[in-house]
């Protein structure tokens, strides 16, 4: 058997090719020159980058039979994730790696901000003792501002607080009662500048967030503050921040990231008063084996067929213990609606019944619908790509769940409405202590059929020697039947569904449907 090609494109720790393990082969270039990208790229099925690798439209382009996009880190600047998107790649990355190693730094910019380390560092290096020069300030009884109190800022907040710090935080999307818990006080922006010794930003780059510590801000500050910035280059306003610094109204600033990087040449750097590391916030050992073991394990889940959580391009949430034994069967009941469809598939609705709802299960509609277009394209269908191609489709998608599911634990129902105004609709749970997959509902047919690769539906008017028919012209063509069920309803209409062990040829199909006066017959195969 072929071994998976994963590609290497830049330094990783071993640990990270170790926790990949045995299963891949490993092939590496350098990334960063393009041309050995892209020839390397060509045939493989994941790539693992850092920062330096562009991974664009260019390079997916030529990536035929790419899978996964690994960036071991938390940053996508080097990822074209729409074009990933559109091609059904996976993207995924390490949002957790790196968070303490940058709480830390910000932490240690502060720190060196507020006692001009650096500048008496770099003053006695030279044979100068300047103790009264370089006098600063202390940090304990300070007001510090967290500017976003995500991940990052709360391990920020909680460090400072055995400093003996009173802490206020800026972030619309906190609640003050969790704020509360962690003893910080929400505040606005510019109550957090007002009354701030020292700010500290942990924001993502976005649009509403750049430039956010400007010109404005920058003149409702104590003169006397120390402004650090370990998160998103460009949400301080660097020329702004400058002015402020030598006209007196900034004291001090710890700045590791840029608006553009690299950055070697900058007006802040000739000031005394600025601590400037060169992105430093993710580089130590410990954040670059999490990001490595991390995505790895990501890359393997992918080249699997399972769902990543941690994939920036899936739109299914985080996936609960619960719910992972229903993703393959709503694929499958997905694929099974589509195989018994007879007229383009215009609606697609999901339903989700039982106390799994108390989840998010967003992820069993992308499920549904990976199966559903599996049957429609000839191109590969993954999480990533299946919503897109219901919208270039025009195909509508609804997700509904109830917490009430009377005859069963879950249930998972996929209806398709169809183009000529007829529906499909095929519905199913797992059982058991192995969670086995079953068809327990199709078109309003009770049946209890478990999930087969191979399967065969008939629709009939129920009559005698049936049974005996569809088995012995299956038996002639070499299909071996490896369960059968019945089900009928009060007007004499019958449903047939059988598994069996191989496929079944049109022709056979078309001879049973004769034979036994079926209204419909289908094989749906599910490999």
């Amino acid at each position: 058997m072929t071994k998976a090609k994963v590609l290497i494109a830049e330094e990783l720790s071993p640990a990270t090719v170790e926790a990949l393990g045995p299963d891949f082969e490993i092939i590496e270039c350098d990334g960063a020159d393009r041309t050995a990208l892209l020839a390397a790229i060509v045939d493989v099925d994941a790539i693992l980058v850092r920062s330096a690798t562009m991974v664009d439209e260019e390079a997916l382009g030529v990536a035929k039979k790419l899978k996964v996009i690994a960036r071991a880190g938390v940053g996508l600047d080097n990822v074209d994730v729409k074009a990933a998107t559109q091609a059904g790649v996976m993207v995924v990355n390490a949002p957790t790696s790196n968070i303490v190693s940058a709480a830390e730094l910000a932490v240690g910019l502060l720190l060196a901000s507020a006692r001009n380390i650096v500048p008496a560092n770099s003053a006695l290096t030279k044979g100068e003792w300047k103790r009264s020069k370089y006098t600063g300030v202390e940090v304990a009884d300070k007001t510090v501002g967290v500017v976003g109190l995500g991940r990052i800022g709360v391990l920020v907040a909680q460090r400072l607080s055995a400093f003996g710090v009173k802490l206020i935080a800026y972030d619309p999307y906190v609640q003050p009662a969790r704020a509360a818990q962690l003893g910080v006080r929400m505040t606005t922006l510019d109550e957090l500048l007002a009354e701030s010794d020292f700010i500290t930003v942990h924001l993502p780059k976005t649009p509403e967030t750049v430039g956010l510590i400007g010109e404005e801000a920058l003149r409702k500050v104590k003169p006397t503050v120390h402004i650090i910035n370990a998160a998103r280059g460009g949400i301080i306003d660097e020329a702004a921040l400058y002015q402020a610094m030598v006209e007196g109204r900034v004291a001090g600033a710890g700045l590791d990231v840029y608006a553009k990087e690299p950055c070697t040449d900058s007006p802040l750097f000739s000031l005394e008063k600025v601590v400037a590391t060169p992105h430093l916030g993710a580089s130590t050992d410990e954040a670059q084996e999490k990001a490595g073991i991390s995505v790895a394990r990501s890359v393997r889940l992918a080249l699997a067929g399972e769902l990543v959580p941690d994939a920036v391009n899936v739109q299914g949430g985080q996936l609960a213990e619960q719910i992972k034994p229903l993703l393959p069967l709503a694929e499958s009941l997905g694929s099974i609606a589509c195989g018994l469809a007879d007229d383009a598939v215009e609606r697609v609705d999901v339903e989700v019944l039982g106390e799994v709802i108390e989840h998010d299960v967003r992820v069993l509609e992308l499920s549904a619908l990976k199966g559903v277009f599996q049957k429609l394209v000839h191109d590969p269908v993954s999480y990533v790509n299946a919503p897109v191609l219901a919208e270039q489709r025009g195909v509508e998608v609804a997700l509904t769940t109830d917490k009430t599911s009377p005859d069963h634990r879950n249930l998972v129902r996929v209806r398709l409405t169809l183009t000529n105004g007829s529906s499909v609709s095929v519905a199913g749970t797992v059982t058991g202590a192995k969670n086995i997959g079953k068809v327990v509902e199709v078109d309003g047919f009770d049946v209890d059929v478990p999930v087969s690769e191979n399967m065969v539906f008939f629709r009939y008017h129920d009559k005698p020697g049936v049974v005996g028919i569809v088995g012995q012209i299956l038996g002639d063509a070499g299909v071996n039947i490896g369960g059968m069920q019945v089900s009928r309803d009060d007007t004499a209409h019958a449903l047939i569904v059988l598994t069996v062990d191989s496929s079944v040829p049109s022709t056979v199909i078309d001879s049973i449907i004769t034979k036994i006066g079926a209204h419909s017959g289908r094989f749906v195969d599910l490999v």
